[in-house]
């Protein structure tokens, strides 16, 4: 069964392979190993670049689950249909697809943050922090006028940015460890690291490779969908373990871990310093705001789509405001106001842990889906979603466990945010059913 044309008029087949790949890989670079290097190195020590590497491990044991569904249900509403077919439409559906949403939302609010802080690089304003909001709320504008250009043009542009700073992290990353010797003196056990702070690591830089589920929303529009999908996944997964891998080696021969966790949000740029001087500082910001921007324009053309999925499967509420345009231009506008918004709230840490929390929690309730519900209907391996559940439960638990001993705001805040959605979204689904219920009673009358 294809569900493609149950997302409106959306355009089809016109996004190929490697397009397909290039948004995929543009979400995760964007927001991944520029905005978190310092961030998972201030909870795991020297052994933050491993943290990639067990995070991409997880990864690859969520991909199966969303592979397999989008195999068997490729639309452009991605992770909210997979979420319908195992458990139908409900609170439970809509309540985890709208922690996807705003999982999302706070990872473009992430991303825009990191834009801001490696932009300031170039004038040496470390000291005006009030800066880092006004340039990542002038960012998400800019993605906005973009996303309204269409998907055709977001398609190709996402592939020439995504050629651009892979080639030019790989230039870094090479330089960087040539530069260093490959002694990695950072990389090691140190005062940092435990198990528990490892884990807890792992779940953070979870975050790095999240973008893959960006990819499922582009069901209706990607050429041969029920192959391209999960060919796009897998590539897209490998291309960014070998980057992320490059850098973390790079970044820990130019910097202690101390210098790391200093420079925690523009750690890449503070790693150029000693190797290659200012002109290498000016490289690295340089492809910090490439990955970034393109990242950006990716990140809000998918998740832009999901809530017009969820929309149209009147699963959450949908005002017009008085707005021109279809359904997906005005949830392309909630969207940028709600990253916005998180992006004058928050800091960086808080946002990453946030979108951890709230990803982790959605990704589980899929695999469970997977696995009672339509796992024959997919042709899944069982033990497949159980090693990742497993595997999410015990990330999830650790980072609990440190931010409980750290900072609890940010779990009262997720807490509060999870009981916000699902308790809305069961009152709007009971008064969308009695609504529904009294215009089908007066219709039979």
């Amino acid at each position: 069964m294809n569900d493609s044309k149950s997302s409106g008029k959306y355009e089809e087949n016109s996004l190929t392979l490697t397009g397909s790949v290039a948004m995929g890989t543009g979400v995760m670079i964007g927001a991944g190993i520029f905005a978190l290097t310092g961030q998972v190195a201030e909870q795991a020590g020297g052994l933050f670049p491993l943290a990639f590497l067990a995070a991409a491990i997880v990864a690859g044991f969520s991909a199966y689950s969303y592979v397999k569904m989008a195999e068997q249900y490729p639309s452009a509403g991605g992770i909210a249909m997979f979420l319908m077919k195992a458990y139908g439409k409900g609170t439970v559906t809509a309540g985890m697809a709208l922690l996807m949403y705003f999982s999302m939302v706070i990872n473009e609010s992430l991303v825009a943050r990191t834009f801001g802080m490696y932009t300031l690089q170039l004038f040496d304003a470390k000291e005006d922090q009030f800066l880092v909001p006004v340039l990542g709320v002038g960012l998400l504008v800019a993605a906005f006028i973009v996303n309204i250009l269409g998907n055709k043009f977001i398609g190709t542009f996402s592939t020439v940015t995504a050629v651009i700073k892979i080639a030019g992290i790989v230039v870094f990353a090479a330089a960087g460890l040539w530069v260093s010797g490959l002694t990695l003196e950072s990389v090691g056990v140190t005062e940092r690291s435990s198990a528990g702070s490892f884990l807890s690591a792992t779940a953070l830089a979870l975050l790095a490779y999240k973008g893959f589920t960006t990819i499922t929303n582009s069901g209706s529009e990607i050429i041969d969908p029920t192959k391209n999908i999960g060919r796009s996944i897998i590539i897209s997964l490998a291309i960014c373990l070998l980057v992320y891998l490059l850098v973390g080696f790079a970044v820990a021969g130019n910097l202690s871990v101390s210098e790391i966790i200093q420079s925690r949000d523009y750690a890449l740029a503070e790693a150029a310093r000693p190797a290659f001087g200012q002109w290498g500082t000016y490289f690295t910001v340089g492809l910090a705001i490439v990955a970034t921007i393109s990242g950006l324009i990716a990140s809000t053309f998918a998740v832009s789509r999901m809530l017009a999925m969820l929309s149209e499967m009147k699963l959450v509420p949908h005002k017009h405001f008085g707005m021109p345009g279809d359904i997906q231009k005005h949830t392309l506008v909630y969207t940028v106001v709600f990253a916005i918004t998180l992006t004058i709230l928050f800091d960086l840490s808080r946002i990453a842990s946030l979108g951890a929390i709230f990803y982790i929690v959605m990704d589980m309730a899929v695999h469970w889906g997977v696995l009672k519900h339509v796992r024959e209907k997919v042709n899944a391996n069982r033990w497949v979603p159980i090693t990742a559940l497993l595997l999410d439960a015990t990330i999830l638990g650790a980072f609990l466990w440190m931010k409980a001993n750290s900072d609890m705001l940010v779990i009262w805040v997720a807490l509060g945010g999870m009981a916000f959605i699902f308790v809305g979204e069961r009152l709007f689904l009971t008064w969308s059913d009695e609504e529904e219920h009294a215009e089908h009673s007066d219709a039979t009358v």
